[in-house]
């Protein structure tokens, strides 16, 4: 019977696991590094201690309907989107209403996670961590593993011929980027489109000389304000808009989103990207697009190579006097304190089961909790990650023999390792992923059966947001205050907006329900098909899988 739990990280991940251990009865200790909590999160100035976190200006791309733990709504007042300061108080608040902090262990660096010799039996494993020079071993009946995929920085400069042996400029990784002082008045390559390359170029146009973005990919930009002024998340991630694209020609449903898409700008002419191309990747910006038209922002493909001053691109053009060279090029992770046996198998998230268990152990009381890709919050995934794997440790989930874990990771991996870039593309949808794991903790509401016993909700649930709430309606860690949450988080959005009050407009929320209402004969027959004939691996989000 696991009773004691090692919890590695005290980043979101880390919280929620604490929370959860909490939650099933188990006696969980978190190991922090660093000398506080928020993980990423956490802004500092300083670069020496090689902890990643965010920049000074980053800015959630997720509300903060669609991220927050799912017992703990974020505070009215808040804004929809959050900066980094706004998110580690929330942190604060959650860590002090659940007091979590008592089993939080800071400055505690983990330095090795070994198995027991009788683990076969046990299942117990042996860690060993460090504070302030004093070692010590510790035998834990279970070990959660919370340290994210945003450790190492990755920085491919074999890719780039001359980069290290003839370029003289300044070049960094975008973790070493903290604001923009050091770029006034220079010429900056940015290499890389994802969602912070495309930050940091817009923030540096403003000061820098010049700013060219270089990518090999084609790229939908998106932006955070859709319909009607809405964060776009609780806009699209409906359960309504899941099930179309899964009854929809995967052919059909791509076509409809590149036109609307480009139905904010046309993107071919923008150089991002083409509705011809079968591979793409999604990115969050509203400045992009307009940085391009001005010109501030000069897009240009893959770099070639380097000489002592310029960058040779892969069309032939060349770009003159760069001064530096910054490289958005993602992260790799890394657990260096596992035995060398459990952290060899682990290639990518798809090495585990279900992107959780290492399927090879003779007893399942590993978990990594937050090493996942989706279209939605990794906050919200990390805690649902947890809430089964807590579960699974006290007895209340069963897992398949290891024999079956084997088989699905297998069928799952993809046949070549793949870098921080290319995993992008493979981003796993949050509505699919999120129902597997509810499901399997027992936790995956029925939106037929609430359709009995609770219209309203079951409408709301259907049509509206899929926010945390929904996976706090029944099951094990129910919660009594998710239906008024689900209920009220279109009034939660607005409450920040509402500082200069102009007029009600009432027709928004009729409409909505009339909608609801015409649609709901055609939303029962395809919720009995999508039970009836479910596809575990459908993504709708992802391209293919490269």
């Amino acid at each position: 019977m696991v009773r004691r739990v090692a919890v590695i990280g005290a980043g979101a991940g880390g919280l929620a696991s604490v929370k959860c251990c909490l939650d099933e009865g188990l006696e969980p200790t978190c190991f922090e590094s660093s000398e506080d909590i928020g993980g990423v999160w956490r802004y500092t100035d300083s670069t020496d201690s090689r902890r990643v976190s965010v920049y000074r200006s980053v800015i959630t791309n997720t509300s903060k309907e669609m991220s927050c733990f799912s017992d703990f709504p974020f505070p009215e007042d808040f804004p929809s989107y959050l900066p980094h300061s706004l998110i580690l108080e929330y942190f604060r608040m959650y860590a002090r209403h659940f007091n979590l902090l008592r089993h939080v262990r800071f400055q505690t660096t983990v330095l090795s996670v070994r198995k027991c010799p009788d683990f076969t039996a046990s299942g117990q494993w042996e860690v060993v961590t460090e504070t302030a020079g004093v070692r010590e071993s510790h035998i834990f009946d279970a070990v959660m593993v919370c340290t994210g995929h945003y450790q190492e920085p990755y920085l491919p400069l074999a890719s780039f011929p001359g980069i290290e042996s003839r370029f003289k400029g300044q070049r960094l990784h975008s973790w070493e980027y903290r604001d923009v002082q050091a770029f006034r008045g220079k010429r900056v390559l940015v290499v890389g489109i994802g969602n912070t390359g495309g930050d940091l170029s817009v923030e540096l146009s403003r000061v820098a000389a010049k700013v060219f973005l270089s990518t090999r990919s084609n790229t939908w930009v998106i932006s955070r304000v859709s319909n009607h002024g809405f964060p776009f998340d609780m806009v699209s991630t409906t359960r309504f808009n899941h099930l179309l694209e899964w009854l929809l020609p995967s052919a059909l449903t791509r076509r409809i989103r590149f036109r609307k898409f480009n139905s904010w700008f046309n993107h071919t002419n923008y150089g991002l990207a083409s509705s011809k191309s079968s591979k793409f990747k999604m990115i969050i910006n509203e400045e992009l697009p307009f940085c391009l038209l001005s010109g501030t922002v000069v897009l240009k493909p893959n770099v070639k190579e380097f000489t002592e001053s310029s960058a040779v691109f892969e069309d032939g053009t060349t770009e003159a006097n760069i001064d530096m060279v910054l490289f958005a090029t993602g992260y790799n992770f890394s657990f260096p304190f596992l035995e060398e046996s459990v952290r060899c198998a682990i290639d990518d998230n798809r090495s585990l089961y279900r992107c959780i268990f290492p399927p090879q152990l003779e007893k399942p009381t590993l978990a990594i909790v937050g090493l996942i890709q989706l279209t939605g919050s990794i906050m919200v995934g990390s805690e649902m990650q947890a809430r089964w794997v807590t579960g699974v440790f006290a007895g209340w989930n069963k897992l398949p023999p290891p024999s079956r874990m084997m088989a699905e990771v297998l069928k799952m991996k993809p046949p070549v390792k793949r870098n921080p870039s290319e995993r992008e593309n493979l981003k796993m949808s949050f509505i699919s992923y999120m129902d597997k794991i509810a499901a399997c903790a027992g936790v995956k509401p029925s939106v037929l059966k609430l359709l009995l016993t609770d219209p309203q909700l079951a409408l709301a649930i259907f049509f509206g947001p899929c926010s945390p709430y929904q996976y706090r309606l029944v099951g094990r860690g129910s919660w009594s205050g998710a239906r008024a949450a689900i209920l009220t988080q279109w009034q939660r959005t607005l409450k920040p907006l509402r500082t200069r009050v102009v007029g009600d407009n009432s027709s928004s929320s009729s409409g909505w329900c009339w909608m609801c209402l015409l649609a709901l004969p055609a939303a029962l027959t395809a919720g009995f098909l999508f039970s009836k004939y479910p596809q575990p691996g459908w993504n709708p989000w992802a391209g293919p899988q490269l």
